[in-house]
């Protein structure tokens, strides 16, 4: 079952064939494409293809990203399926790995950052904003493969009501075992948001790459 199959992408900036990286976005509970795009003026970079994916109703998976796995599917699986495409679209039209970024906000930002850790290789960048790895607490992840210094940013607010600060901590340490150059970012008193701060590490990354 794909509940997120065939739901609507949207797009900004040159073809693939045209663009000289691509970003998949991915958007949080209930939100759509357009919300996670908002981030792309913010970045201000041309030559990027920017392509965020719908869920269906909005939302990837009913609970909690610290729940069991098993009660968040099909929603999880599916939003992989769903990633996974848009990589295989990216490489099939012409876009190697290392200029292909993932880039998730809240829920979002969970499912990118797992579906990359499960799928490790040299990206040109992972970004989980207010975001970590899915599972229930003593998860352990033990995912195959590696990063090859692929930069990737985890940025949160220290008192997020959806992300505890630990699981942040933990994913940034799988990420480093699995060979990534982890930068984490945890904001004081910081609202379930995007600051500017993590906008110029991200345009920092892809204007390294473009």
């Amino acid at each position: 079952m794909q509940p997120h199959a065939g739901q609507p992408v949207e797009t900004r900036g040159p073809r693939p064939e045209d663009a000289r990286a691509a970003m998949i976005m991915i958007h949080g509970r209930n939100a759509m494409p357009r919300s996670v795009l908002e981030l792309v003026s913010l970045i201000g970079l041309k030559d990027v293809h920017y392509v965020a994916p719908a869920a269906a109703n909005n939302t990837w998976y009913p609970y909690s990203f610290l729940s069991e796995i098993a009660k968040n599917e099909p929603g999880i699986s599916s939003g992989y399926f769903v990633i996974d495409g848009l990589v295989n679209d990216l490489l099939a039209r012409g876009l190697s790995r290392e200029r292909i970024l993932l880039l998730g906000f809240s829920q979002g930002g969970c499912l990118a950052s797992t579906y990359a850790a499960g799928h490790a290789a040299r990206y040109g960048g992972v970004f989980a904003l207010s975001g970590g790895l899915i599972g229930p607490p003593g998860a352990g992840w033990d995912f195959p493969g590696s990063f090859e210094e692929t930069p990737v940013f985890l940025g949160c607010s220290d008192i997020d009501n959806h992300i505890p600060v630990e699981r942040v901590e933990e994913s940034a340490e799988v990420f480093r075992r699995m060979g990534a150059t982890v930068t984490m970012k945890l904001y004081p008193n910081m609202a379930h948001t995007v600051n500017n701060d993590e906008v110029l590490f991200i345009r920092q990354t892809l204007t390294s790459i473009v």
